[in-house]
């Protein structure tokens, strides 16, 4: 009579071999094409980036100048600001509730100059915008402009998904993975979303991490409210699938056990 635990093994190694499988090292690491790069051409390629400001963009403005009584005007609004000029690091926090709103118009209510339009301009073009418009108030007024609600968000297989503030307004997909913890081994990395708006249409980029052409890619660095996804691999959704149902496979096979013992007597 055959032994009934020769047929648990059986169907216990079935499943293994169903729900496993070797993970080849090209979707796991990064930027591995042969060819070489013409480096000096990305850096160059990026070196300038600035993010450019659009609707809905919360600022903090500050004015200054040697001439005190000349920047009196503008003293109050500034200490309003003065805390929202504490931007958080590289994490999930409390937006700014002072500062300048960039409206539906792509303006900012600044006081005494009144409506500025800054949607599309860059923070260095914002900036010379403001202090020309400044100079018949203000003696050789400088000007510092902040995005207070800098953020983007990762989410999907890697390690410490969330929204997190960027304090420098600059960022790269690349950072912003290591900031959440970084792909976690099941993620697909040849397939990362990034969502981004662009003049109000959601726009969808797909990134692949295994290949040096990310760094060339219109996304590699990240703007305001940026969502990038990491999508899991199939072995993690079977998985996931499985596991839902492992109360099942376990009643079935206990059964079967039975089932078996009780003819093999």
């Amino acid at each position: 009579m055959a032994n009934p635990f020769r047929y648990v093994i059986l169907l216990m190694l079935s499943i293994f071999i169903t729900t496993s499988g070797c993970v080849s090292k090209k979707k796991i690491n990064y930027f591995q094409d042969q060819e070489t790069t013409d480096t000096t051409q990305v850096r160059k390629i990026h070196s300038n980036y600035t993010p450019i400001l659009r609707k809905d963009d919360f600022l903090s403005i500050s004015v200054n100048s040697m001439d005190i009584e000349s920047i009196k005007p503008f003293i109050a609004e500034q200490g309003l600001n003065s805390a929202a000029s504490q931007v958080p690091g590289y994490s999930t926090g409390t937006a700014a509730s002072t500062g300048y709103l960039i409206d539906s118009n792509g303006d900012i209510d600044f006081p005494i100059l009144g409506k500025i339009k800054l949607a599309g301009l860059n923070r260095m073009e914002a900036t010379e915008l403001i202090k020309s418009k400044l100079v018949a108030y203000v003696s050789n007024p400088t000007v510092n402009i902040r995005i207070q609600n800098f953020k983007v968000t990762v989410l999907g297989d890697v390690s410490r998904p969330g929204s997190f503030n960027i304090p420098n307004e600059r960022i790269s997909l690349i950072e912003a993975l290591g900031i959440a913890g970084d792909l976690n081994i099941t993620g697909v990395r040849q397939n990362v979303l990034v969502i981004r708006d662009v003049d109000g249409v959601k726009t969808e980029y797909r990134v692949d991490l295994t290949s040096k052409d990310v760094f060339n890619s219109p996304v590699y660095y990240l703007t305001q409210n940026d969502v990038v996804y990491v999508e899991p691999n199939r072995a993690k959704r079977n998985s996931s699938l499985i596991s839902s149902t492992a109360g099942v496979f376990i009643s079935i096979a206990s059964l079967v056990i039975t089932t078996i013992s009780l003819i093999t007597r």
